[in-house]
């Protein structure tokens, strides 16, 4: 090679090395500004989608109206509502529309306006009524806020409950004037059911704080197919003990008592009703004389004088399916299944519309899948086969026979969307790309709105027929992707390891952007780890910008799925009984002996955080796994499961008294004196889930054990810890330094 050709590639390599230092230059750092007051990684969505009533059109609210599109093109059929037709009577300002409840035929609208949250998802508000054939808006009521307040089938009256009693607005009286005012003096525009509701004595159409939590419901009641009768809730909770909160602020604290039955306490007593609008006259249903039980659903069938429930023992074991005939509230049990361990509950109850079968799903075989019976309860067949499970029931296609569910497959990663016939025999799906799929179907199945991600990629959402061909393209994330790449978002890897005891676990890696295999990286676990849940997912979200921020910033971050996570059938899951927490505890310390192996880890700098019960397995680990964990943040945690309420506890441990060395073997409490390694314990002083309680009894088995720790705690913050100004942000603010901290 002559001088000038070696002058010439030297230029050439020295040009390369600028350009590539000019590149790394322009990178940005992502900051906790960027993520939690910007929200500049926020993926788009295309939500707020709802199908209208013949299926080929949705509707969907845009800034200042409520629309029509159609599903095939996309093209505004037409606008249903202003915001300027939403002012009321005397008023100057419009009502927000965004949440709103069509009635049955479409012909009125139920808007929610000053929403006052109760617990996770209850809440009150002062609903307004729009009819779109006169144009005009109307409050439901104005002797208070309301709640769950629902249409009647027929759109004429409207069922709500204030203050712990049900009433009825009937709509079909004209009672209202052009100017919004009511009419006095008439009997019937507003009239209550029941009496007897008082504040933690007794509750009638709404459910107790632990059915609203742990069977994810609030609204306890429903309107026959007919609008004749109304199938209503009773809890008489007066025997549950209180639990207070404190909330600062005043000269003199407010202190809010309300009913929490904690594991092995006594639950509301529950009585079902049938409330005859002709007659006025309400009689009980009967579901047995063992009053120690749950009712976790009800759900009328498509014949308007059957109810069907699901009634469930305490040690939630059995699971029973009662009809119940309306006219009398006489019941039969037409199917029972029980289960070594558990049996959870779900909405995967179909009625047919010939009135002559139903679809449920079960872990009977071992996986979730879906059954078929005659209205019976004998079995006709079972619908889908294999080793995963179903994840939901997406709809049944009476008129072609195909029901759509998604599923755990072809990982337990996935999510995969699929039509099956009810023979079985045929199964068509649906996706294209494997990963994270969802599908939101029209109300006649031809169309359906589907997302797509996986680890590594924004979510893409778009319009489909029916059999999962693409129409067109909602949202793309084009512009998040390419921030993406200007901020260096690592790609997240996949692996799987086999414990001490010959258990196969999945995870998820996240490498810094520059890694070098020759280094040495600290490394931080980020865990849920809690019953059916999972944290190792092919899905956009998963991996979340706080983990990026922690790469870019020289971590290795990890998530690890133990045993008793779902997605890979009933035994990986309910292996746990009688032990919740010891063996996702040793399986987290597996994963840390794992990763200690690896050359390019730093095994004296394993940290783990969790939040909820991804804290209590944080203070597990850093206590039982002191020798392989050298920090850790727990937020919002249990520390004793005596603590919790008594349907999630004691559906996986049963009583304290029957199960005492269960609970106290398994509490981080009675294992203080184990940590080593640095601890930031955090919590929301009005946490009415994860009480306070939890936090305090573990700083006090700390102090006695004599273990320095660092805590954090939050004023009138609920489990969310969200409360307030700027709470969130100096949240993470908080746990981000102290890891910085710790490892500087």
């Amino acid at each position: 090679m002559n001088h000038r050709m070696i002058k010439f590639v030297f230029t050439c390599l020295l040009i390369a090395i600028q350009m590539m230092a000019m590149a790394q230059a322009e990178k940005k750092i992502i900051t906790l500004e960027d993520i939690y007051k910007n929200r500049k990684f926020s993926s788009k969505g295309a939500g707020g989608f709802q199908s209208m009533n013949d299926g080929d059109h949705y509707c969907q609210l845009k800034k200042d109206s409520l629309n029509v599109f159609e599903y095939a093109t996309g093209k505004l059929s037409g606008t249903l509502v202003t915001s300027k037709k939403l002012v009321p009577a005397g008023d100057t300002v419009a009502i927000p529309m965004g949440s709103f409840e069509f009635s049955d035929d479409e012909t009125k609208i139920l808007f929610a306006t000053e929403d006052e949250p109760i617990y996770r998802r209850s809440s009150k508000a002062n609903y307004y009524v729009y009819d779109l054939k006169t144009e005009k808006l109307y409050p439901l009521s104005k002797n208070g806020k309301q709640r769950l307040a629902t249409f009647s089938p027929d759109g004429t009256r409207i069922a709500f409950v204030r203050d712990n009693n049900i009433f009825i607005r009937d709509l079909s009286l004209g009672l209202f004037d052009a100017g919004g005012k009511q009419s006095d003096g008439e009997d019937g525009i507003e009239y209550q059911v029941t009496t007897d509701g008082k504040i933690n004595e007794i509750i009638n159409g709404a459910t107790d704080w632990v059915y609203e939590e742990e069977f994810e419901f609030s609204k306890a009641f429903c309107w026959s197919p007919d609008g004749a009768r109304i199938a209503f809730y009773r809890f008489d909770e007066r025997k549950v003990k209180e639990y207070q909160l404190t909330y600062y602020g005043d000269l003199y604290p407010e202190q809010y008592k309300y009913k929490y039955p904690k594991a092995g306490e006594d639950n509301s007593i529950i009585n079902l009703y049938l409330y005859d609008l002709k007659s006025n006259k309400t009689i009980p249903i009967d579901i047995g004389s063992e009053t120690d039980i749950y009712i976790p659903r009800i759900k009328w069938t498509e014949d308007v004088n059957t109810l069907a429930l699901y009634r469930l023992n305490r040690h939630q074991n059995k699971l029973d399916l009662l009809l119940i005939d309306a006219s009398t509230g006489n019941s039969k049990v037409v199917y029972t299944e029980e289960n070594k361990y558990y049996i959870e509950i779900n909405d995967h109850l179909h009625f047919f519309k010939n009135k002559q079968a139903f679809l449920l799903s079960s872990e009977k075989d071992g996986y979730r899948h879906l059954y078929l019976y005659d209205i019976t309860g004998k079995p006709i067949r079972q619908i889908t086969k294999g080793s995963w499970d179903v994840i939901d029931l997406l709809g049944v296609d009476e008129a072609r026979g195909l029901v759509y569910y998604s599923s755990a497959e072809p990982t337990p990663m996935d999510k995969t969307i699929s039509a099956v016939s009810l023979d079985g025999k045929n199964i068509l799906k649906l996706n294209k790309k494997t990963g994270g799929n969802s599908a939101d179907f029209s109300k006649n199945f031809a169309w359906y709105v589907g997302r797509w991600s996986d680890i590594n990629t924004p979510a893409y959402t778009a319009v489909y027929k029916a059999n999962g061909e693409e129409i067109r393209m909602l949202q793309d994330n084009a512009k998040l992707k390419e921030m993406m790449a200007d901020y260096q978002f690592s790609k997240s890897e996949f692996f799987k390891f086999t414990t001490a005891d010959g258990i196969e676990l999945n995870g998820w890696m996240l490498k810094p952007p520059d890694f070098n295999p020759e280094k040495k990286y600290p490394v931080l676990f980020t865990i849920y780890g809690g019953p059916g849940s999972q944290t190792v997912n092919n899905s956009w979200g998963t991996v979340s910008s706080w983990n990026q921020l922690w790469a870019q910033r020289g971590f290795i971050v990890v998530s690890v799925d133990n045993r008793g996570t779902g997605g890979r059938g009933a035994e990986f899951k309910k292996c746990t009984y009688l032990q919740l927490g010891k063996y996702e505890t040793l399986d987290q310390i597996e994963a840390a002996k794992y990763m200690g192996t690896l050359s390019y880890v730093d095994k004296s700098k394993i940290g783990m955080w969790g939040w909820s019960f991804g804290g209590y397995l944080t203070l597990s680990c850093l206590t039982k796994g002191a020798d392989y964990f050298s920090f850790g943040v727990a937020v919002a945690s249990v520390t004793n499961w005596k603590y919790y309420d008594n349907i999630y506890t004691e559906r996986f441990m049963r009583t304290p008294k029957e199960n005492e060395a269960g609970y106290e073997e398994n509490s981080p409490v009675n294992h203080a004196a184990k940590l080593k390694g640095k601890l930031l314990l955090i919590c929301g002083m009005a946490d009415d889930n994860v009480h306070p309680q939890n936090s305090y009894d573990m700083v006090t088995a700390l102090v006695g054990a004599d273990k320095q720790f660092e805590s954090q705690f939050y004023p009138n913050s609920n489990h969310g810890i969200y409360t307030g100004k700027n709470t969130s942000f100096h949240l993470y603010r908080r746990m981000t330094d102290f890891i910085l901290e710790i490892l500087n």
